[in-house]
């Protein structure tokens, strides 16, 4: 008995907007399309992310968006400057935060859940 892979879910009012933003921004690969849900790999065969319409799917979306989705990067300032040519909403200046090792920044999806993009130093 083993856990095979996660995939967090999203739940979206607009799932139509959010798509170019993890397609296209993001660069993440469109594994599952089920029309009311589209499963996008974060890292292909180990980690995934649902977005998912609310009218179809099982939760409601929500204007309080506690999930915070982090994607450890190579380069956080090469992430950063593409954020910002793309008009991301909500990037923040990179920052290291020494007591934990971690250089990161944070960014808004288009419906409000914030992304952190993060390197381990």
């Amino acid at each position: 008995m083993r856990i095979e892979y996660p995939i967090t879910f999203f739940y979206y009012r607009d799932l139509d907007s959010v798509i170019p933003f993890y397609r296209d921004v993001l660069g993440l690969q469109l594994e599952v399309d089920q029309g009311w849900s589209k499963i996008f790999a974060v890292h292909s065969g180990q980690s995934y992310v649902g977005l998912v319409d609310e009218t179809a799917g099982s939760m409601s979306a929500t204007d309080e968006k506690g999930v915070l989705l982090t994607l450890v990067v190579d380069d956080v300032d090469a992430w950063h400057r593409h954020m910002q040519q793309h008009g991301v909403a909500g990037v923040t200046e990179p920052t290291m935060h020494e007591g934990i090792g971690v250089y990161c920044f944070f960014c808004r999806d288009p419906e409000g859940y914030s992304i952190e993009i993060q390197k381990f130093v």
